[in-house]
This record gives structure tokens, sequence and C-alpha cells, in this order.
């Protein structure tokens, strides 16, 4: 059975609920502002992503809320002063940023009421968030309204000014390792993800060669019943069929075999030895 939610025709119940669990997870960005007078404030937003290099561009939406359709003091915010810092969430100030997003008055200072430390900023006036190992500064260069009823958003634009990264998220290359960066992401209703060995893994991108795709595989192992649609794709990455060569473990087997066998290599990252079974 397939549950099909039909928002054209007003079937709207719950539909944030099914939105936001199902497009996940999602990264979080916790944003500092402040107002025309001078107040701080701190908020998370999982509404969040990169949408550009050169520039910079980070967009977060605030959503109006649904239960009397007004806007979150982030949004008003930033209509009056255009700079905020997007920090990122890891999981060792998850619950201070929970804590951060409730509904505080627009004096309450979320630096104070959750426990941050604030950092001067070198551009912006917001804060930067000490116990954040990543912060943007940015600059607020469009705010697109989408709506004007309560579950609407906002994407705000933001240009990275300036990028702060805390070194000890650094790999012996200078890269990002995502183990030590340990961030959080959104899930929905009270989910969250955390990044861990077991939930991470790679997958090389063929971005310096053309792969052959499915479709160019060989029927027999195109129609495979022991092979998926993910481990099929790992074979067809490749540009060409591999030419078959001395394997010592290819003595004559049964097709099915063949394919446990091909599965299994998969499974250890050894695609080369796969084909060799398969061939």
């Amino acid at each position: 059975m397939i549950k099909t939610i039909d928002v054209k025709s007003g079937e709207t119940a719950g539909l944030y609920q099914y939105l936001s669990a199902a497009v996940s997870p999602r990264p979080i960005a916790f944003v500092s502002t402040i107002d025309a007078d001078g107040n701080k404030n701190l908020s998370p937003f999982s509404f969040f992503n990169v949408f550009s290099v050169n520039p910079p561009i980070l967009v977060f939406s605030p959503v109006r809320r649904v239960r009397n359709n007004t806007s979150k003091h982030t949004l008003d915010n930033v209509h009056h002063v255009k700079e905020c810092v997007i920090s990122l969430v890891t999981e060792n100030i998850a619950q201070q940023v929970s804590l951060s997003s409730c509904d505080f008055d627009a004096e309450t200072n979320e630096f104070e009421k959750a426990g941050f430390t604030e950092v001067k900023s070198d551009i912006v006036a917001p804060s930067r968030v000490k116990e954040s190992p990543i912060n943007f500064e940015c600059k607020v260069t469009d705010i697109i309204t989408l709506g004007e009823e309560g579950g609407a958003g906002s994407l705000v634009l933001c240009e990275v000014l300036k990028m702060h990264i805390d070194e000890d998220v650094l790999d012996e290359n200078n890269a990002i390792d995502p183990f030590k960066l340990n961030i959080v992401s959104r899930l929905g209703a009270n989910w969250y993800g955390k990044t861990t060995k077991e939930s991470l893994y790679e997958i090389a991108k063929p971005i310096s060669r053309m792969g052959m795709g499915i479709d160019k595989l060989p029927q027999e192992i195109r129609n495979s019943e022991i092979l998926t649609g993910n481990e099929l794709a790992i074979l067809a990455s490749a540009e060409n069929i591999p030419e078959k060569k001395e394997f010592s473990l290819r003595e004559e087997k049964h097709i099915t075999e063949k394919h446990i066998l091909a599965k299994e290599f998969l499974s250890q990252g050894k695609a080369e030895d796969a084909w060799q079974i398969l061939l």
C-alpha cells in the first residue's frame, strides 16, 4: 500500500511532520543575530544547506509558527541587521542547542540562557559560538518570502565573508575529518543523527570517468537475483567490462555461486575481484 498526500487539494494534515521526517537527515544551522537595539539571539534551523561556492552562499529558512502565524526573532533580526554568524552543531553541544530553541522573548540572550561563550566576530556584529568547531561570518544578501501563512518559510541567503575552523577537526591533509567534526543531523520528530563509523561509509565518485551504466552490464549480471541495484551500480561504475584475468577463485561455479561470491567481494570494496568472479 502507498500513502498519498494530495497537497493541492488541501490535504495538509501532518504535512510538516511528513516533510521533516522524509527529507532527512539535515544539517543544522546555529544562527547568531542581533536586532536593531543590539539584543542578541541564537537559534537553530534545520532547513539549511550550502548552495554556492563562488560566491560562497549558505541558505537557511526560518518557518513561521503554525500555531499563531508569528515569525521567528532570527528572521525579524536579519531584516533589520543584515548580518549573521552560522555555526555548526556537534554532539557535544546538541542539548544546549536544543535548549536555545525555546521561545524566549526578544530581549533574552540565548548565549547566556543555553550556556554558550560569545566570541567577537572579525567582520560582522553578531557573535561567534566558541563551543562550535566551525563558524561562518556572513552578510545577508537576500530574504525570499515563500508565503504568509503559518508554516511558510523564508529563504535567508547568506554570503560567507570569513570561515573559522578549529584545527582539532582537521586531518593530516588539512581537510575536515567527519569523525573529528562529530556533526549532528536533524530528522523528524525528536530524532537526531550522530556521526559514527557505523553510520558513515564512502562511495567513490566517478567524476574522472564515465561509468558504463547498468544497462550495459551483461544480461546474466543485470538480471541477477542475488546482486542488488547498489551492487550492480558499483560494477557499472567501471568504464568498460574488464578483461578476464587468471584468478585463483574462478574455478567453474554455478551462476548463483558466482553472484554470491561477487556480492561478498563488493561488500569488502573489492570491485575488481567481483568482476573477475563474474567473468
